[in-house]
């Protein structure tokens, strides 16, 4: 049986094991391992396993993951999202669509101090839906809102998907969310015009509500001043160059236990509640890494990644159009699964061949322009049907609106996601201009 044989059966038996709800860290090793030994012998795993572990996770740049997870669990657990949310609601949600775009402004805020998706979609789905509710919008706008909002929780640096590809593709991580922060903005601003064309048409699906007097306004928006100061610290500092993502996501993990513990909103309870969604969610993402890593030994040993370039060379396909097709893909695959084994898996496959073609960029403009495109479709992958895992976080808190409901929400939020996509696609620029700008 030829190498692209194996590979093709080795990719089928994998999403057969994820279909019957191996997880998908499990699912890629125990694949990858049954395909390295096919093409070597069980000693050369046994060796390889022997070391590949230990070298993969002593790598310093890992240790930005747990960090930015716990410094979002100690935001949510201190109650910092409720309060940014009721901060952007005062300010604009009085307009029609108001609350709305008050949660897409509060996931904006919060996705700068988290970086996880499903964390952002879980604190909003408490701590926003409830409110959307009870100002009477129609059930798909509000759940969609908060499910696409959940995605700037990736989209707005700093980003644990961005920090995975970075370690994948031997990228800057600083570079990489300098570049994420114009689209991550864009997306914001996109969405925030889907509400107020969604609301045009129907009024009673977006109600505005009372304006919230001045000092009301003033007292809500002063009591978000820690999102405030712990974003701008980490993420300026990031981007001033004072300290490297890794030590900035340490300051921002102490800078918020000091914060919320010095407000009184921390008690041990919630501390160790924090330690342990930290420790959970850490120890999936490096389960899923170790997966991949083996996974991907199997695919170098089948030829794939080096027959697949080989076609796309042959295919006759400009460059963009090349890009383009594998943006379709991403988004086709990102429906049917996890965003982060999505990205491990295929990388090894399609960035050596981005890498080898000609967009008219320096070789790390192209790499950097990548990452973000692949960012996007992430998020996109995260929400699109059948299984957008931020609609699944939505319906399993808000149990009472119908799944359908809740995709109905989401699909003019994913209009909008695709027209970005295009957007950066033709103008690199878009997500190249403040790197140039910083460097």
């Amino acid at each position: 049986m030829s190498g692209m044989a194996v590979a093709g059966l080795g990719f089928a038996a994998m999403l057969l094991l994820i279909a019957v709800r191996m997880p998908v860290g499990l699912a890629m090793l125990v694949t990858g391992s049954v395909g390295y030994i096919h093409f070597t012998s069980l000693p050369a795993f046994l060796s390889y396993m022997n070391a590949t572990p230990y070298y993969l996770f002593s790598n310093y740049t890992l240790s930005v993951i747990p960090l930015f997870i716990l410094m979002g669990a100690l935001a949510e657990r201190s109650g910092l999202s409720t309060k940014l949310f009721t901060a952007a609601a005062s300010l604009i949600g009085h307009w029609r669509g108001g609350m709305a775009m008050a949660v897409i402004g509060a996931c904006t805020g919060f996705g700068a101090i988290c970086g996880s998706s499903v964390a952002t979609t879980a604190t909003f789905s408490r701590a926003a839906l409830p409110e959307l509710k009870r100002y009477r919008y129609s059930a798909s706008l509000a759940s969609g809102t908060v499910a696409i909002g959940g995605t700037l929780g990736i989209l707005i640096p700093p980003s644990i998907i961005l920090v995975v590809y970075a370690i994948a593709t031997e990228q800057n991580i600083a570079k990489l969310f300098k570049a994420a922060l114009i689209p991550g903005l864009l997306a914001a601003v996109f969405y925030c015009v889907v509400i107020a064309i969604l609301v045009r048409r129907n009024p009673d699906s977006g109600p505005a509500h009372a304006k919230v007097e001045g000092p009301d306004r003033i007292k809500a928006l002063m009591t978000i001043w820690p999102v405030l100061v712990v974003a701008m610290v980490v993420v300026g500092g990031i981007y001033g160059g004072v300290f490297t993502p890794t030590e900035g996501a340490g300051v921002g993990a102490l800078s918020m236990l000091v914060i919320a513990v010095t407000q009184g909103a921390l008690g041990w309870a919630e501390f160790r509640d924090s330690l342990l969604q930290t420790a959970e969610t850490s120890a999936m993402i490096f389960a899923i890494i170790l997966g991949s890593e083996v996974f991907d030994g199997f695919l170098a040993l089948s030829q794939l990644p080096a027959k697949a370039a080989e076609l796309v060379g042959a295919s006759g396909l400009p460059p963009f159009g090349i890009v383009i097709a594998l943006m379709l893909f991403y988004i086709l695959l990102g429906a049917v699964m996890d965003e982060l084994a999505m990205l491990l898996l295929t990388l090894p496959v399609f960035f050596p061949v981005v890498m080898a073609l000609d967009f008219g960029l320096a070789p790390d403009e192209a790499a950097i322009w990548f990452g973000i495109l692949v960012l996007i479709v992430v998020g996109i992958g995260l929400t699109a049907p059948p299984i957008g895992l931020n609609v699944f976080v939505v319906s399993g808190i808000a149990r009472d609106i119908p799944i359908s409901a809740i995709y109905r929400g989401v699909l003019p939020f994913i209009a909008s996601d695709i027209v970005r996509l295009s957007l950066i696609i033709a103008f690199p620029s878009l997500a190249l201009w403040l790197v140039r700008l910083l460097d």
